[in-house]
Order: C-alpha cells, then structure tokens, then sequence
C-alpha cells in the first residue's frame, strides 16, 4: 500500500535555519524575477533584488555568497557559468561568471511559503456565487460539446478549466471556513459583546446561505449529469486538444494532463453528483452549517444566561472594596460595614443573670459569668417565648361535608342496582342501551360472578360486599353475542343468562349504614 507522498528532503530548511531571513528573502527575490521572467540573476542583481524585496540588513559579499551556495548545495537553486558574458577584470569575471536560477524544487518552495502565507491571511468563505458559476460553466459545457467547431475545443478548454478553478475554491473556501467555525465555537473571551455580535452575524451568514442551497446543488448536478451524456471522456479529448500542450523532452505530457483532469471531475461527482449513490459532499456541506447554527445559537443562549446571572462573590468583594476606598470619611466607612455585614451593636446588653447576687456590681464584663443568650436575637431580635397553643380546628363542617357525598353517592349506587334489578333470569342483550354509571355497576357484578366458582349447572352466583344485591350468571343458552351501547361506546361479550336481585337489609343494619 502506498503511504502518503513526501516532501524532498531540505526542500522548506531555508526557513528554519539562523538565516532563515537572508534565505527567505533570496528566494523571494527570484520569485519576483521570474514574474518579470527574469529566469538568471547574477551576484550583482541578487543583491539588488534584495532591496527590492525588502531586506535591508548589512549584507557582505561572504555572507551572500554563502547564503548562494547553501540554496544551490538544498537544491533551490542552480549556478551555471554565463559563457556569453565579456569580462574587463579577474575580479568582474569571478562576480558575474555565475548565474543563478530557480530549479523546479526551489519553485515549489517558494509556491509553498506564498500560498502558507496566503492562507494565514486569508479567511474562508461559503460563497453562493462560486456554486453558481458552477453551474453556469457545467451548462456553457454542455453547450459547447454540440458544436463541431475547432475552436470550440478551445473554448471547451477555458471553460473547464474555469470549472476545476471555481471547484478548488469551494472546496478550499469551505474547508477553511469550516475550520475557523470550529475555532469560533471553541472560542472565550473577556468581551461578550463582542463574541455576541460576531457569532449572530455568523448565525445570519449561515442561515442566508442554507436557504437555496439544496435547490443551487439539484441545478449543479442536472447540469452535470447533462455534461456526461456527451461522454466524459470526449470532454477531456476536446480540452486536450484545444489546451495546445508545449512539448517537452521525455514522457508524453498528455498523459499526467488527462489523469490531472479526471481526478478533477472525479472530485466534482463527490460533491454533487456521486455515482455509488452515496451521500454528495454539498449535503454534508448542507448538515454541517446547520449543526453550526444550532450550537451558534446555543453558545448565544449561554452568553445571555452569564449576563443574566447574578455576579459572584468575588465580584461583590471587589466592589464592596471599590467603596470602602472610596469612602468620604471613616464614619461613612463604617456604616458601609454595618450595612454590607449586618454586624449592629449587641442587643443582649440588658440580659440579667438568673441570680445576680452573688456577682458584685463592681466586677466587669470579662470577669463576670456568661450570661445565655437565645438565637432569635440574632435573627429576629427578640428572645424566646412560649405562645399560646393554637386552637383546635373545626372539622364539622368537613364531616358534613364528607356525609352529605357519601349520603349522594349511595343514592346513585341505590338507583342504578335498581334499574338493573332483572326480575328474573334474562339474556345479556336485554339491557340494550346504558348510561355510562349503570353500565360501569353492571361490569362491577358481572366481574364479581365471574370470579366465583361454577356450581354444577354451570352457574355462577355471587353478593356484594354490603350483602344487598345477589347476582347469578348462566351460560349463554346459544353462540350469540350480547352488544350493549352507552355514551362512550359499544360493548360486546357472550350473551350470558343474567339474574341480579336486591335482597332485603335488616332494620338494624340499614339503621347502622
């Protein structure tokens, strides 16, 4: 399995060495030069360009020249002998006889330190725009791909190549953002105001750009499913041949360009159009700034409750300090402490001892027996006293009350067993129709029998708990089923033989209920 690529060995020591300043800077002297394409400087212009770039420290000619010699001995440079210059002296033959010049590693390196300082400077962004130039280049393809034209391959070739640049700058975009929106999250500071304001505008940015982004993702993948039609490979063909690649010496640079663009659009079907039907990184997108926004709003309800919260003890003391050295006079001092500590003078001055005789009136306090005092003076500033007991509560009116429910309940107990008298042994569906009352005391002594035990015909008989009603229950004399309505619903069951009688109470017990 392959590892992770490496980086060539000394390729980025130039910034890390004690000359770290005079190395940087030569390097970015050459890359100004190849901005001009200047692709040699000699002795002479590297010093020159230095000044240019900013590097003013004293600077001997053995100092550069080592410096020279130690990004050429890393690789950065390459010295070669200018065989078509004319020299007047020995001395101006050994300053310009060498020339200098980036090689490929010492061109990456510099591209590496701009584009380290470039993101260090920069701040991410989720741009609506990008996502539609996105979309805008997909359907200018899909365009382009039906015309036969030379020169549409051309154009085939800019605009995919605006393609993978708008590509790169969301996905860069979002991955910078994401990271400072972590970092945001994690962030405390002193001034609340501040993170209150920064983190609702955070919340206000996200919000706008959720909004349509489902609808810019569905527009981006039609368009690139659009595009692959005409075939993805016809795509990049057509680009090749309108890129119009300089030969070089060695491989063909057709091939790593080919492989260079199907990675791309490889990424591109990640992000919006994935062809092993797994989730598009625009979704992900999509569910990361929500998760952001539920705990932006989260952390700004947190800032309002520390707002909110009442100051510590710490705070309090450091106030109360503010005030005390601040405080007019030494009287105004002290009546600040007897206000924020409560201490008042002693209020147990008048207390007498339980016999006092034997203390002499001439002792002092110190020499004198304590003297006990009650723990109500503290808090409410009275000693002990036993009060009257309280009086005892009326509870007639209560047991009125409790007689008068249980006298109505009764009665309605009274008239449903009587409407539920049977007379006589009747089926089950007889009863028809029942109020909600009647019907909930006909299941209370249908449950009863039921969990008596059968006699040997079958029969079930049982008596309430006051003895007033008997209650038998047969088979039922066929397979039919007994439906019952009330108020609440219908009720079904086994059409059983039902017999439900009220028997007599003696004098004496009626008398007792």
């Amino acid at each position: 399995m392959a590892g992770p690529p490496r980086i060539p060995r000394d390729m980025f020591r130039f910034s890390t060495t004690e000359n770290a300043d005079l190395h940087s800077a030569t390097l970015h002297a050459f890359g100004e030069a190849n901005e001009r394409l200047e692709t040699a400087l000699t002795f002479d212009q590297v010093r020159e360009r230095l000044r240019t770039v900013g590097y003013h420290a004293p600077l001997g000619d053995g100092e550069l020249n080592r410096a020279l010699e130690q990004l050429v001995t890393w690789g950065l440079l390459d010295a070669v002998q200018n065989h078509a210059g004319s020299y007047a002296t020995a001395e101006e033959y050994e300053r310009k006889n060498l020339q200098y010049s980036l090689t490929r590693r010492g061109e990456a390196a510099f591209a590496g330190v701009q584009h380290a300082l470039a993101v260090l400077a920069s701040s991410g962004a989720l741009q609506t725009a990008v996502l539609d130039a996105i979309a805008d280049r997909l359907a200018e393809l899909a365009g382009l791909l039906e015309q036969d034209a030379p020169t549409g391959n051309r154009r085939i070739f800019t605009t995919l190549h605006e393609l993978e640049g708008h590509l790169d700058a969301l996905r860069n975009n979002t991955k910078q953002f994401n990271g400072e929106l972590h970092r945001l999250l994690r962030a405390e500071g002193a001034d609340l105001a501040t993170f209150h304001e920064v983190k609702s505008a955070t919340v206000a940015y996200l919000q706008e750009f959720v909004t349509d982004l489902d609808a810019r993702a569905a527009a981006i993948a039609h368009a690139l499913a659009a595009v692959e039609e005409h075939g993805v490979t016809v795509v990049h063909d057509r680009a090749l041949d309108g890129a119009d690649l300089p030969p070089v010496p060695g491989a063909d640079p057709a091939a790593s360009w080919l492989a260079a663009r199907r990675a791309k659009w490889e990424g591109l079907r990640l992000w919006f159009l994935p062809q092993d039907g797994a989730q598009p990184r625009v979704r992900q997108l999509h569910d990361v700034a929500r998760r952001a926004i539920v705990s932006l709003l989260q952390v700004l309800d947190r800032i309002v409750e520390s707002r909110r919260r009442a100051s510590s003890a710490a705070a309090d003391f450091r106030t109360l300090a503010g005030w005390f050295a601040n405080a007019p006079s030494e009287e105004d001092a002290h009546r600040l402490w007897g206000v924020a500590f409560g201490l008042y003078p002693a209020r147990h001055a008048h207390l007498a001892h339980v016999d006092p005789e034997p203390i002499p009136s001439t002792a002092t306090w110190a020499e004198s027996p304590p003297v006990e005092v009650s723990a109500l003076l503290r808090t409410s500033g009275r000693t002990e006293r036993v009060g009257r007991t309280a009086k005892v509560r009326d509870v007639a009116a209560l047991k009125a009350e409790r007689r008068e429910r249980a006298r109505r309940e009764r009665a309605e107990l009274e008239a449903a067993s009587q409407r539920l008298a049977t007379g006589g042994p009747l089926q089950l569906s007889a009863f028809e129709e029942l109020d909600h009352d009647t019907f909930r005391r006909l299941l209370s002594l249908l449950g009863r029998a039921l969990a008596a035990p059968p006699s040997g015909d079958g029969t079930r008989r049982a008596v309430t708990t006051d003895g007033r009603i008997e209650v038998s229950l047969g088979p039922p004399p066929d397979d039919r089923i007994a439906e019952l309505r009330t108020p609440h619903g219908r009720f079904q069951g086994p059409d059983y033989l039902v017999d439900i009688r009220i028997i007599a109470v003696p004098a004496s017990r009626e008398a007792e209920a």
